[in-house]
């Protein structure tokens, strides 16, 4: 009997903080790596939560830049096939490399890159070459929604917790009277 009230106190611990995690703000679109130039190609400004630069940084420096800039929550790092680039950057985009990192129920960062792989295809901007061009897809989520299916989410998980918890009571009351 005791336990269940010890479960109970734990889950709803857990619930409060998971809810804190979820009004935590986002973090605003991360700045670019140092020293890179940023494209000035409409398909690159056609909108707010897409950017794309010239970098000379590698694929580690870039992901672990944005990744400190991202936010000190947990961040996921996920990686996606370069084709999948024309269908979460945008179509039409080229593609070495595509990885994601995700708050967990909250919002995403997309970071393509492109490294040419053929002379012909090597990155000349403004008489300075660089090794690659990344493009950010930003995509934020609304504290409100969060917090609505956060809430929902809790209320289903606390009953089906307890559901477990009878399972388990009765289990255990089986096993020891036999």
């Amino acid at each position: 009997m005791k336990i269940s009230y010890l479960l109970n106190f734990l889950f709803f611990l857990f619930f409060v903080l998971f809810l804190m995690y979820l009004f935590e703000p986002s973090p605003s679109f991360p700045p670019p790596p140092p020293d890179s130039l940023q494209s000035n190609e409409p398909a690159d400004t056609e909108s707010g939560y897409r950017r794309a630069y010239f970098t000379n940084y590698t694929r580690e420096q870039v992901i672990m830049h944005y990744k400190a800039h991202f936010g000190r929550l947990v961040v996921l790092r996920l990686n996606y096939f370069p084709e999948d680039a024309a269908t979460l950057i945008r179509d039409q985009t080229r593609s070495y490399y595509l990885e994601e990192l995700v708050h967990p129920m909250r919002e995403s960062l997309f970071i393509n890159g492109f490294v040419p792989q053929e002379d012909k295809d090597d990155i000349w901007i403004e008489n300075r070459h660089f090794e690659q061009k990344i493009t950010i897809r930003y995509i934020p989520t609304d504290n409100k929604i969060r917090l609505i299916i956060g809430f929902l989410t809790g209320i289903l998980g606390y009953i089906i917790f307890n559901s477990w918890i009878s399972d388990l009571k009765g289990i255990y009351k089986r096993w020891i009277y036999q």
